[in-house]
């Protein structure tokens, strides 16, 4: 029995669990300015992920690296939804 998708599916499911709120409280205490450090951290990760020889240590890499690359695009739209009202705006920050 093969279980490496599950495994891959889950690091999957957990990563953009994870990364959801990271995105709505790094925009709520750093505005969407803190991008380069998703893109740094994505870019490391994709890296260490390139270098992995076990597969399932090497995708879940990959994940965690993509969502934090795809975690830049949600910061800009989170700024959004916060100017529209949806989400809190930090009162401590202009």
């Amino acid at each position: 029995m093969q279980l490496k998708g599950i495994s891959i599916g889950l690091i999957s499911f957990l990563s953009i669990g994870l990364f959801h709120p990271i995105v709505i409280k790094s925009e709520y205490y750093f505005s969407k300015n803190i991008w380069p450090v998703f893109g740094i951290f994505g870019a490391i990760m994709l890296a260490v992920s390139a270098k992995l020889k076990n597969i399932i240590a090497s995708a879940g890499c990959a994940v965690i690296g993509m969502s934090s690359l795809w975690s830049i695009k949600e910061l800009f739209e989170q700024e959004q939804r916060v100017a529209k009202g949806w989400f809190p705006k930090n009162p401590n920050r202009k």
